[in-house]
């Protein structure tokens, strides 16, 4: 018969220096007072965080994964997750060049939505139902 130990769950102050450590010293402002009314949402949060996100068997790098959450952060209008993101670049020492590049990727990929949402704008247009030329 095989045992199995489990690993002893860190505890939220663990959790917490954690998160402060890897976004340079700050914890952003919605888990600070999450900490307060539901502390269980920041534990889960961590967890789903080491999920998404695995530091040792991940396929991406710890700087890939901070320039494409920056870019859904952008693309999204998140402002804690983009000042977190930004954090946790000056953390890892992230290039200027390539922060710039996320937010160029984020504002293509935003207006390419805006483009794909006008097809029936652009398709009214081209029947004439729309307007009349002037």
């Amino acid at each position: 018969m095989t045992t199995t130990t489990a690993t002893p769950q860190p505890t939220l102050e663990q959790v917490l220096a954690g998160m402060a450590a890897s976004l340079n010293g700050t914890l952003p402002t919605s888990v600070q007072l999450a900490v307060d009314v539901m502390p269980d949402l920041v534990l889960r949060h961590a967890q789903d965080s080491g999920y998404a996100m695995p530091k040792r068997s991940g396929a991406l790098t710890d700087e890939t994964r901070t320039l494409i959450y920056l870019g859904i952060a952008l693309a999204t209008g998140s402002h804690p997750c983009i000042e977190a993101m930004m954090n946790k670049a000056q953390a890892l020492g992230i290039d200027k060049a390539k922060i710039l590049e996320a937010f160029k990727i984020a504002r293509f990929a935003e207006a390419t939505r805006v483009l794909g949402n006008a097809e029936p704008v652009f398709a009214a247009l081209v029947r004439g139902s729309a307007l009349a030329s002037h």
